[in-house]
């Protein structure tokens, strides 16, 4: 198996530790338009080699991985269609899923096209960000697989079952509006709360003296890539503002219970809110 993979930050550096730590490839050639990012993935043993070119990089592929943000996977998506060997399989693990699937939705290689989404990540980005394990038991969305070549299908398959991942399948458009839901949303609230947290900093300065675990974990995800989020947030806005529209009624809520003194009917949000437990548990 050559694999290349296109983008090595944190997610396509982990998944080629891991593809070449568990025997699923022996030869990763990657390739980077920041040329920092490719000599420290280089360094790190996280590829074997470094192509100077994309067409370079796919010409002796049998599996593509496009590993970078979503906008740039549009833009890169068609040209490694055309430019892989016929045989080839190309997977991307963008965020969003529509607009890439549309974008290639007449190129005459449409069929070597596999688009997926690896469900795991973490807060830091670029090759030193990539570690093993990243996506052990987490969930791989497959999307539209019925407009795949059942061998690519196979191929990527594989790939996911080799990170020990679970497999699930949807359609393009099911997946965006689950998305928005389970990740997007969370993102945004992490960072409007440190935008908070910020803004109130600025008269008081002992205000992070008094921040502890819970302060952390919740606002984690604001240290994300900017450049990253930004794409994400463009591409999938409509589902998104659906979701954010609910969170805001949500915050609303609260914020007249709070006014009023109705804490019983706080207390009663809060026992329903307890229910997710028992849901991430099964999940």
């Amino acid at each position: 198996m050559n694999l290349t993979i296109i983008g090595l930050g944190l997610i396509g550096g982990s998944v080629a530790l891991d593809l070449q730590a568990r025997g699923f490839t022996h030869r990763v050639t990657g390739f980077d338009a920041n040329e920092n990012h490719a000599r420290l993935a280089l360094k790190r043993g996280i590829v074997n080699h470094i192509a100077p070119t994309l067409h370079q990089a796919i010409a002796n592929a049998n599996l593509v991985v496009l590993a970078v943000p979503v906008k740039y996977i549009i833009t890169l998506l068609p040209q490694a269609l055309t430019l892989a060997p016929p045989n080839a399989t190309i997977t991307d693990m963008g965020s969003t899923k529509q607009t890439i699937v549309q974008a290639v939705a007449n190129h005459p290689n449409r069929s070597n096209f596999v688009a997926s989404h690896p469900m795991a990540g973490t807060e830091f980005s670029g090759p030193l960000a990539a570690v093993y394990n990243l996506f052990n038991q987490k969930a791989a969305i497959i999307c539209n697989k019925e407009q795949s070549h059942p061998d690519a299908l196979s191929i990527v398959e594989s790939m996911y079952r080799t990170l020990n991942m679970r497999l699930i399948y949807m359609d393009a458009a099911e997946h965006d509006m689950h998305a928005a839901y389970v990740s997007h949303i969370s993102h945004i609230t992490s960072f409007a709360l440190a935008n908070t947290v910020l803004d109130k900093e600025k008269s008081v300065a002992s205000i992070f003296d008094l921040a502890s675990g819970g302060f952390a974990s919740t606002v984690r995800l604001a240290k994300s890539s900017p450049e990253t989020w930004k794409q994400i947030f463009e591409l999938n806005a409509p589902n998104i503002l659906e979701v954010l529209s609910s969170y805001i009624t949500c915050l609303t809520q609260w914020q007249e219970h709070l006014q009023n003194g109705n804490f019983d009917q706080l207390a009663q949000m809060m026992h329903q809110a307890n229910a997710i437990g028992k849901i991430l548990d099964k999940s």
